[in-house]
């Protein structure tokens, strides 16, 4: 190899700060570099003469971000300003109008405003779409709009929004934002306390050890942690919350990777809180990652009694690696094992479907482990719980509704048709549910089920190969029978459809605060946790205590 080419390769590899130096990379030492030489020729000769203007900063950021996105979800590359969302996620600390927003068909709408902060000191409520920023009219603007409030403590910006088909005008004022990773915590009856645990950022155990003490001093006797929803977070916040239940220099999670340095064991390294108090975890599917660490840990340690349904499978473990000119990339360094000796990883990134998507770990594979008592639990596809309940389950046509925001778009019909409800808890009438699926037919919201969509790409390719002529009125039928369908099914699940309008009503009215105030006397699966540490002789049973 030449000097040239070697300081050629050496300069590009530290600008890129993409690849460290390991045993695989010593092993393909020659075709990286190879590699990474005609992708900057390729890169340097298209932008020199293609024949528009092209945005070297786009093209680069794209064609990461897609070789990335080849390998699994997780490993990610981030801009200068992904990298400031990212922090945000982290810490759960940023200076800015403290509400949840998303891009949905070109409109940015506001999905929650949180309690007490800019936006809704603004008074804006979600549902409303910001339709200019300053002098920036967002029709007109596809970049990400939160870039548009960017400033530091009391920075002032005009804005206009559309609700219910009218143009307001209100001012933004930011401020410091801190995102709780404890949203809520309080008293289900004179014993029992309860306590959200919605994300590990850097105050998650922390959050945690002040609602687990305060219940405490409140003559709380037993806990139901609350984990469904929590996509997870840090690992080592993971461990140190495992670490309130079990002693000092337990094992919670063990890291297994290729790279030596990577293979990691963690253990509490602090004096717990409470080693006795009965302990209920509830989780779902949408329970991950570090979420899967402390309901997997626990379980394995016959230190708490899960329910709920399976958790999502996500057994890999990412790291942050800071990269030149304020960029990052977070990258999947290794698997992570429960103390049993599981790993939960649902998906297999390394094999893929004709579509291009990760095999599910077959449920026949699954191995079986045992726990600290012998009790048998396994590996392959999230955390099982020891009592599994179908209400935290949703069918197909539920989450269609939850993907394409029709409960969102339809209780913010709701909310501005009943403007005095306040702090009442409404109930869901069969003239209400009436009103939803007709307000579906009204507004034309599409609810496809991944049947419907798969029939649909089935026309189009149909058409491509020009067979579409021949199987017209058959897919018709089919589509109609299937529509048909449908919409039996929003009969078939109204329960929870209800259940779920039903509480977006109420986190309209009373925010999150008093969704989870309601959660304590009426939601299901909580009733069924307390009623579980009502009952000791079957918590000790399912612990073999």
């Amino acid at each position: 190899m030449s000097t040239v080419f070697r300081k050629k390769y050496v300069l590009t590899a530290a600008a890129a700060g993409i690849f460290y130096v390991g045993a695989s990379f010593k092993d393909d030492f020659f075709e990286i570099a190879k590699q990474i030489e005609i992708f900057t020729e390729v890169y340097k000769t298209v932008n020199m003469n293609y024949v528009d203007q092209t945005n070297p900063g786009e093209m680069m950021d794209k064609a990461i971000k897609t070789m990335l996105a080849d390998l699994d979800p997780y490993t990610n590359y981030f801009n200068e300003q992904d990298v400031l969302k990212f922090k945000i996620n982290n810490t759960g600390e940023y200076t800015g109008i403290g509400a949840m927003m998303t891009r949905k068909n070109g409109h940015v709408i506001v999905k929650e405003p949180y309690k007490g902060y800019p936006a809704d000191k603004a008074g804006l409520k979600a549902g409303d779409e910001i339709i200019q920023i300053g002098d920036v009219n967002l029709a007109d603007y596809k970049d990400d709009a939160s870039q548009l409030l960017k400033g530091g403590k009391n920075a002032k910006f005009d804005i206009k929004y559309k609700r219910q088909g009218k143009i307001n005008s209100t001012q933004l004022v930011l401020d410091e934002v801190d995102i709780k990773a404890v949203p809520y915590y309080g008293k289900i009856d004179d014993k029992t306390g309860y306590i959200v645990l919605s994300q590990f950022n850097r105050k998650a155990s922390s959050e945690t050890r002040e609602a687990l003490e305060q219940l405490k001093r409140e003559g709380a006797q037993r806990i139901v942690l609350d984990l469904r929803g929590n996509p997870g977070g840090l690992l080592g916040e993971a461990v140190n919350i495992c670490n309130l239940f079990v002693p000092k220099g337990e094992v919670i999670v063990t890291t297994k990777s290729k790279v030596e340095k990577h293979n990691n064991t963690y253990k509490t390294n602090n004096e717990p809180v409470d080693l006795e108090i009965p302990l209920v975890v509830i989780v779902d599917g949408k329970s991950a990652s570090a979420s899967e660490i402390v309901s997997g840990a626990l379980q394995d340690l016959d230190r708490a009694v899960i329910i709920g349904s399976r958790s999502f499978g996500k057994g890999l473990v990412q790291r942050p690696i800071d990269l030149t000119y304020g960029t990052q990339v977070k990258v999947t360094i290794s698997r992570y094992y429960t103390p049993s000796g599981r790993c939960i990883q649902a998906l297999d990134y390394a094999h893929k479907d004709a579509d291009g998507k990760a095999i599910r770990t077959d449920a026949s594979k699954y191995n079986a482990f045992k726990t600290r008592k012998g009790r048998t639990v396994y590996d392959g596809g999230g955390i099982q719980p020891d009592i599994e309940l179908e209400e935290t389950k949703l069918s197909a046509i539920t989450q269609a509704l939850q993907k394409n925001d029709a409960i969102f778009d339809y209780v913010t019909s709701y909310y501005y048709k009943n403007p005095n409800l306040g702090d009442k808890i409404p109930t869901i009438t069969d003239t209400d549910y009436a009103d939803f699926r007709q307000f579906l037919k009204t507004q034309k919201i599409t609810y496809e089920t991944e049947t419907e969509i798969a029939l649909k790409k089935t026309l189009e390719a149909a058409k491509k190969e020009k067979l579409d002529e021949s199987i017209t009125s058959e897919y018709q039928q089919l589509l109609n029978s299937l529509q048909k369908s449908e919409d039996g099914q929003l009969m078939l699940y109204q329960k929870e459809i209800r259940k779920l309008i039903l509480d977006e009503i109420i986190q309209r009215y009373q925010y999150k605060e008093g969704l989870y105030q309601y959660y304590t006397k009426n939601n299901s699966e909580i009733k069924k946790a307390t009623a579980l540490l009502d009952n000791t002789s079957e918590y000790n049973k399912i612990l073999k205590k």
